[in-house]
């Protein structure tokens, strides 16, 4: 929820001071709203105002719902204030080790097309493509992997296709540039 625009290197910061401030969804459930917007602001997030609104009513209906534990249905995650299908598929299959489907991240979205794996626009659409191609068993792993070369290799602007070990095996290879990004 917290890496909703802006990024990991963010998250990462702020979250061991929300965390030490706020140890358990009792503590967040309690929080005042505007102290979580404005430590989240100060750790550089962005959007900090809605973040915190989520971040204590999702503390909230975790307490009054679920008793503090985090759901195992997809159903019920996407119930909680500030939770979509992405998080609610992170939860899923990075907590629970039950996907229930591929997490369509920026990433995600950018490498499943250039690598030729859909020809799909928007993340519904992509994660139903992605689900069809590959065994539940390999949802998560899936995610990640695409995640993590988009990361590092596969860039929105200037792939690093010379340095990739699969440029051999992508059709959009040394002209990916304009391939699964907005239009400018």
């Amino acid at each position: 929820m917290l890496s909703a625009q802006t990024t990991d290197k963010a998250v990462n910061k702020v979250t061991p001071a929300l965390f030490s401030r706020y140890p358990s969804p009792g503590a967040l459930a309690e929080a005042d709203v505007a102290e979580v917007a404005e430590l989240l602001r100060a750790g550089g997030l962005g959007m900090f105002n809605q973040k915190g609104k989520n971040i204590v009513g999702l503390s909230r209906a975790l307490v009054e719902v679920h008793r503090g534990e985090v759901p195992r249905s997809l159903d019920a995650l996407v119930e909680l204030p500030g939770v979509g299908r992405k998080t609610a598929n992170v939860v899923l299959g990075v907590m629970w080790n039950i996907p229930e489907g591929v997490v369509v991240d920026t990433h995600v979205q950018r490498l499943s097309q250039r690598l030729g794996l859909t020809k799909e626009q928007t993340p519904e659409k992509i994660e139903l493509a992605l689900c069809a191609l590959y065994p539940r068993d390999r949802w998560d792993a899936l995610s990640h992997l695409l995640i993590f070369h988009g990361r590092r290799v596969c860039f929105a602007i200037r792939p690093a296709c010379s340095a990739c070990k699969a440029s051999d095996l992508c059709p959009n290879a040394f002209r990916a540039d304009d391939v699964g990004r907005k239009k400018r």
